[in-house]
C-alpha cells in the first residue's frame, strides 16, 4: 500500500542522516560503522510504518537491525518514531530493495525478514515480488552461510508461490505454518506489524517461513 506523500518528510530526512541512508553509494561492507557497537547485522526488507522492526530491536539489544523501504512516505514515519527513541542498534535505509547487491557486501547480512510483502498477483508483475529468483540470488550474496530469510504474508497465493520459488532455487526450510497465530511453538516470540494485528483480528490466516540456502 503506497502512502501518501508527507510534506514534513523530506525535511525531517535530511536533518538525521545519523538515522538514516538515502541511496547510498558507498557502504558495502561498512554497515557497521553506523552502529554503537559492532554486532549480528539484520535486514528488514520493506519495513512500513516501523512498528515490527523497533519492536524486534528494543528486544534484542545484542543485534544491529536495518530497517529499509522505498516509499518516502513510509519510512519518515518509522524515521519520526526513532527520532524519538534513538535505538542504537536501529538504522534506517532509504532505497530499493532489487539493489541489494550494491548496497551490501558479500556475506555482510546474518538475517533477512520479509513481512506482508506486496503480493502483485498478476503474471506479468512476477519479477516484482520479493521472492522471485532474482531477489533470492541477492539474498543469497548478500546473507552468510548460516544466515536465513523468514516470511510472514496474509496471501495464500504468494505463499504458495514463495515456497515453490524458493524450493526451485535450492533453498532449505527449517519451519513452515500455515496458519502462524495458532502454532503455540513458533508464534511464542512472534513480533506482529501493524497489517498482521490488523488482519489477523479479522479471521486471515497468517503464513509463515524460516528458510536458508
Amino acid at each position: 500500500m503506497r502512502l501518501r506523500n508527507k510534506p514534513w518528510a523530506k525535511e525531517m530526512i535530511n536533518d538525521n542522516l545519523d538515522l538514516i541512508s538515502v541511496q547510498p553509494t558507498d557502504m558495502q561492507g561498512k554497515w557497521q560503522s553506523k552502529f554503537e557497537k559492532e554486532q549480528p547485522l539484520f535486514l528488514e526488507l520493506g519495513s512500513g510504518k516501523g512498528r515490527f522492526i523497533t519492536d524486534l530491536a528494543k528486544q534484542n539489544p545484542q543485534n544491529n537491525y536495518i530497517a529499509m523501504e522505498v516509499q518516502e512516505g513510509a519510512i519518515s514515519l518509522l524515521l519520526k518514531k526513532q527520532v524519538e527513541m534513538k535505538l542504537p542498534n536501529l538504522q534506517l535505509l532509504l532505497d530499493n530493495g532489487s539493489k541489494l547487491s550494491e548496497l551490501f557486501a558479500e556475506n555482510e547480512i546474518d538475517g533477512l525478514y520479509l513481512n506482508f510483502s506486496d503480493p502483485w498477483p498478476k503474471t506479468r508483475h512476477e519479477k516484482r515480488r520479493l521472492t522471485y529468483k532474482a531477489f533470492l540470488e541477492q539474498y543469497k550474496y548478500v546473507l552468510k552461510d548460516d544466515g536465513h530469510v523468514k516470511f510472514k504474508t496474509d496471501n495464500q497465493g504468494l505463499f504458495e508461490y514463495s515456497l515453490i520459488s524458493m524450493n526451485n532455487y535450492g533453498m532449505k526450510f527449517d519451519e513452515i505454518s500455515l496458519d502462524l497465530h495458532n502454532n503455540e511453538g513458533l508464534n511464542l516470540n512472534n513480533i506482529q506489524t501493524e497489517y498482521e494485528e490488523k488482519f489477523s483480528k479479522k479471521g486471515f490466516r497468517i503464513n509463515y517461513l524460516k528458510a536458508h540456502f
